[in-house]
């Protein structure tokens, strides 16, 4: 097993606590799907949210997934002019078997153009 770290990113539709804590779950099932992880095999979990995203925590999304015993923290997201609104990155630290070339990179709905060369 090895360390590694695992990027995704989402957009959500309004600045909601419901719509962040949906977006939030919905992003980090990809990315735990997409690399066959468990909440388990989770180290740790850092994420940033845009400026605009003020409702809610995106680390208490997450906790009601199953990661109560993983750390979790968050952070707000350098404020670029023109950079993409409403939207939560994650980064994850995961104990897999996985290569850097064999992890799947997670980046949702209008977070994709963030990344075109990996989103889904």
């Amino acid at each position: 097993m090895a360390l590694r770290a695992i990027r995704g990113a989402i957009q959500v539709p309004a600045n909601t606590s419901d719509d962040i804590a949906s977006g939030v779950q919905e992003l980090i099932a990809a990315i735990l799907k997409a690399n066959e992880l468990t909440p388990s095999d989770v180290i740790s979990v850092f994420f940033t949210s845009t400026a605009d995203l003020d409702a809610a925590f995106p680390a208490a999304a997450c906790r009601e997934m199953g990661f109560a015993n993983v750390p979790l923290i968050g952070s707000v997201e350098v404020s670029v002019p023109g950079a993409l609104d409403r939207t939560v990155r994650t980064m994850l630290h995961v104990e897999t078997a996985l290569t850097p070339e064999q992890i799947t990179h997670i980046y949702l709905h209008g977070a994709a153009s963030l990344r075109r060369d990996i989103a889904q």
